[in-house]
């Protein structure tokens, strides 16, 4: 990256002096050089200073009435607008504590009067170009931040939208609920958020893995891509040895991310999320679950806000067997499965929040032509009794 300071405009300089000779000796001195402005006391040089166009660079001198320039140069300092203006003491006092104090106020220079006009032109110079150089670095740092921070956006917007297709394609293949995926992933953010607080969960549930969570939730159901047709899509009552390859969705979802995992040169955080709800969702509590029967703490955190969500939403969602149950049901169902289907604390949290999820409910419905094919299918399977048991 190459340097290029811009001096197409020139500098600005405020010479800061109590002595009208002293003013008028340094104006001569650099106005064909720079732009020069001049205070005659410290306190309408802090009114100089914050005054656009600011100055690059100011000359104080110490001694004077009222407000001295150890006091300018605090005040400079102290004030986020003038904070980054470099200032030189320009000043007969030469004792070595003057010069010290000085420098530990944030002087860049200290020049001792009498001056030498080619040492002030010189140290100027040399500041005012330090000055530009550190300007140049800070706009490109903000200009590389802003990009990426812009292009984190873009790669999370990818994300998002890779996921949402992924999860989709599954929807696809077992089209009964056409908002599911969406209602799920909110389910678990509202149900994770509510569990910030709790002892169990507070030192993993940060914004950050809930965020993580939520954006995965939505590959749960991806395995069932390679569930066949005939068992995914039948209308009534799985068998046994239907079920069994049912129950494979979790496998085949976990193996897919693994192997998207195993394309990556780093372990990826997102995606442990994502293969942990797929294969672990099904699990229950009291270990009856499945695909590996675990039992309470075994199962990830991730995978048990799945499964109250799933279930919430698949009670009150119509499916090919059976109608849609109100929200008070489902609430009854997740509440008579404290402690066996569901970790316990899960569902004291649910419950305090299951307004909030009959508000997601409301706001992800699916839309009238998926329920009325539903019901068309409901109508073809079972007749128009079926649609109403």
């Amino acid at each position: 990256m190459s340097l290029d300071l811009d001096f197409t405009h020139k500098p600005v300089v405020l010479v800061v002096d109590d002595t009208p000779d002293n003013l008028a000796l340094m104006a001569e001195l650099l106005r064909d050089r720079y732009s020069i402005k001049v205070a005659n006391n410290g306190e309408r040089a802090l009114r100089v200073a914050a005054t656009e166009p600011r100055p690059d660079l100011i000359l104080l001198d110490i001694m004077m009435p009222e407000m001295d320039g150890f006091e300018v140069a605090r005040a400079l300092r102290a004030d986020p607008a003038t904070a980054d203006i470099p200032f030189i003491f320009l000043t007969a006092r030469s004792e070595v504590a003057d010069e010290r104090r000085g420098f530990d106020l944030g002087a860049v220079d200290y020049i001792t009067k009498p001056v030498s006009p080619p040492i002030v032109l010189a140290r100027v110079q040399t500041h005012l170009t330090l000055k530009a150089s550190r300007d140049f670095l800070k706009d490109q740092n903000a200009f590389l931040e802003a990009e990426v921070q812009h292009r984190t956006r873009q790669v999370s917007a990818i994300q998002d939208v890779t996921i949402m297709a992924m999860a989709s394609l599954a929807e696809t293949r077992d089209n009964e609920t056409g908002n599911h995926i969406r209602r799920t992933q909110h389910y678990v953010r509202c149900l994770a958020r509510h569990l910030q607080s709790h002892p169990r969960f507070a030192d993993f549930l940060d914004e950050f893995t809930i965020d993580l969570i939520y954006k995965s939730a939505p590959l749960h159901d991806i395995g069932k891509v390679g569930i066949p047709d005939r068992i995914l899509l039948k209308p009534g009552k799985l068998t046994a040895e239907e079920f069994e390859v049912m129950k494979t969705h979790t496998t085949l979802g976990r193996d897919a991310i693994c192997h998207a995992e195993d394309c990556l040169d780093s372990p990826n955080t997102f995606l442990g999320f994502a293969r942990e709800i797929a294969y672990s969702h099904q699990e229950k509590w009291d270990g009856s679950g499945y695909p590996l029967g675990l039992r309470g703490e075994e199962i990830p955190i991730s995978a048990r806000l799945m499964a109250v969500a799933d279930v919430y939403d698949a009670i009150i969602s119509r499916r090919v067997y059976k109608p849609p149950f109100p929200h008070e049901q489902a609430v009854d169902i997740i509440r008579e499965g404290r402690g066996r289907h569901f970790d316990p604390d899960m569902v004291d949290a649910f419950l305090a929040c299951a307004e909030d999820f009959r508000c997601i409910a409301a706001q992800f419905l699916d839309g009238e032509a998926d329920a009325q094919a539903e019901a068309e299918r409901v109508r073809a399977v079972f007749g128009e009794a079926g649609e109403a048991s």
